[in-house]
């Protein structure tokens, strides 16, 4: 099983997982190798046939995002090229057309070209709300400071299962924009039409990544801020949402001013139009303070089964700027019975990158592997992970 590792602040790493098997009990995590990126590569998406790869470049002077081909299950990756954004993009994604990206008040669509590479650029999105307050802003200074905007503003950008409506999480004006997208715009057309503004349901929570359930009937809204996620149904348009629940992704007693959740996701396996658990990570602020991976069962509609988690993980290191979670794809071969379930899971902190495994009842460590240190002696920081 191979994936492909961005990092913050040097390469794009392609690593191969072999998970136990029945014959031996023991996992293992591999470099199979670096590949020379043009600046830190945050985010990573990959066209639906993994032949592309796409990435927020925190490139200098000016922000970028980038495209890489993929061959051979990430053993050969080449540059193709970037172009230029306003702000620095927290958050890129694709469908067969366009390339979206978003960070702090401002975001991009570009045409994907025929050869794969990135386009012209069709639309700017801009997430100036003049009406408001941004609320993270008032939270003043805070460790690792503001990353061009990022945490003071639009943070994500999904597509929903159809490709038919976006989901961009606002930390800043603590909401979720939805899009409708034209499938059928004519080249060189803007494709999404902002249709709602979804305030969250708490003062302070501060959307910071969606998720949507296969069936497109559920989003899933990571809360920074309160280390909460919550459930929205998605109405039949794809754009309307309404709170169907929120749980606490830290354990009982801990004060979220201590965190910054980072991600969610759902398990990717047996049946993947059902699955079985949602994971959502939170990240330490501080260097003495760990993050936890917490894991919930969902019922068949991609509603919480319980408000009480099955397990709350506590990982190695705060996490760092990272701490960011994905879920392993389901392993041809793997029968459904099979309860175990892989998530590879990145640090900035120390430069880790670790392999999970949840069994159903409990979360553990099977794997890790170091980045290692950049020339100037810097650990390399492990930001998130795409599965080929």
């Amino acid at each position: 099983m191979d994936f492909i590792v961005g990092s913050f602040n040097q390469d794009l790493y392609t690593l191969h997982f072999e998970p136990p098997t029945p014959h031996s009990s023991n996992a293992s995590l591999s470099l199979i190798r670096p590949t020379p990126a043009i600046g830190g590569h945050s985010w990573l998406a990959l066209s639906r046939k993994k032949d592309f790869l796409y990435c927020t470049a925190w490139t200098k002077p000016q922000p970028s995002i980038a495209a890489y081909s993929v061959e051979n299950s990430g053993r050969n990756i080449q540059f193709m090229n970037a172009k230029p954004i306003k702000a620095l993009s927290g958050y890129v994604c694709c469908d067969a057309r366009h390339v979206y990206s978003v960070g702090g008040t401002t975001g991009e669509v570009f045409r994907i070209a025929g050869d794969g590479s990135i386009g012209d650029l069709v639309q700017e999105l801009d997430f100036v709300d003049r009406e408001g307050v941004n609320m993270s802003e008032g939270r003043g200074s805070v460790p690792h400071g503001d990353f061009g905007g990022l945490r003071h503003g639009a943070h994500s950008v999904d597509l929903s299962p159809d490709g038919r409506s976006l989901y961009v999480a606002d930390i800043g004006r603590n909401c979720i924009w939805t899009y409708s997208v034209d499938l059928k715009a004519l080249y060189g057309e803007p494709p999404l039409k902002l249709i709602n503004k979804h305030i969250a349901p708490r003062p302070a929570d501060g959307p910071r990544h969606t998720w949507t359930h296969p069936t497109g009937k559920v989003l899933y809204s990571l809360q920074e801020h309160t280390s909460m996620v919550d459930l929205f149904s998605v109405a039949h348009n794809g754009v309307t949402l309404q709170h169907l629940q929120g749980v606490k992704v830290i354990p009982a007693g801990k004060d979220p001013k201590h965190y910054w959740a980072d991600e969610v996701r759902l398990s990717t396996g047996p049946n993947r139009e059902k699955p079985r658990y949602m994971f959502a990570s939170t990240r330490g602020l501080k260097a003495d303070t760990k993050g936890y991976v917490a894991v919930f069962r969902l019922n068949d509609d991609g509603r919480l089964e319980s408000e009480e988690a099955l397990h709350i993980w506590e990982t190695p290191t705060s996490g760092g700027i990272a701490n960011a979670i994905e879920p392993a794809p389901w392993r041809k071969g793997q029968e459904e019975g099979d309860a175990m379930e892989h998530l590879a899971l990145t640090d900035s902190e120390e430069g880790w990158v670790f392999m999970l495994s949840f069994d159903g009842k409990e979360m553990g460590e099977v794997a890790r592997l170091s980045l290692g240190r950049t020339e100037e002696g810097e650990v390399v920081q492990a930001a998130t992970a795409v599965w080929l």
